[in-house]
């Protein structure tokens, strides 16, 4: 298994096969990593927030669920996972985001602007990105009212998340960009493309 890092701050993207399994790894803890998926055949076809929240009725994914496409096709099934708490409600951040809520006067472009770089290759335009799905991150619901709470991710060092692509996908990952969704530190994400198991 070949694992290649995301530098702290930085995004990538690549290309997975139907049946291959990306493990997104947290190396050193507390460290989130925003996830897109498209269609490979198709880029108008892209993971979505409110069709799997919808489906699954409950905002908190784990090991069986799916998570699928604005044309309700499952993308990507949960097949391992060591944390077992991810957000699926908040849209990546941006300079925008760095401008709104940490008052930055010279911002960062955020994972926003790591994930356009990275799928301009793929003739992906930034308008097309949506909602990510963020492994690790830690948002807190409150029942009553509806805050939402940003704190630090339950990954420990090592901890990881393992995907199953039930079709042809584009992939981008980012080491997020976000002081608060990290704890206040930047640090790598460690990922690995694997065959799926023989007897699967």
């Amino acid at each position: 298994m070949m694992v290649i890092e995301i530098s702290p701050r930085s995004g990538t993207a690549f290309l997975l096969k139907k049946g291959q399994r990306l493990r997104v790894i947290d190396p050193q803890g507390e460290q989130v990593s925003d996830m897109l998926a498209f269609n490979a055949n198709d880029t108008d076809e892209v993971i979505s927030s409110g069709r799997t929240l919808d489906y699954a009725s409950k905002l908190f994914l784990t090991v069986g669920d799916p998570l699928y496409s604005n044309r309700s096709n499952i993308m990507l099934k949960i097949v391992e996972d060591t944390v077992g708490r991810h957000d699926f409600l908040l849209t990546p951040c941006s300079e925008d985001t760095f401008k709104i809520i940490y008052g930055d006067e010279h911002p960062h472009h955020g994972c926003f602007g790591n994930l356009s770089h990275a799928l301009e290759p793929y003739g992906i335009k930034p308008d097309q990105i949506p909602v990510a799905f963020n492994i690790f991150m830690n948002v807190q619901v409150n029942g009553e009212t509806g805050e939402l709470k940003v704190d630090p991710p339950k990954s420990k060092a090592g901890d990881h998340i393992l995907f199953e692509a039930q079709m042809d996908l584009i992939m981008a990952l980012t080491a997020c960009s976000a002081l608060q969704s990290n704890n206040y530190a930047f640090k790598p994400i460690h990922y690995a493309v694997e065959a799926q198991p023989a007897d699967a």
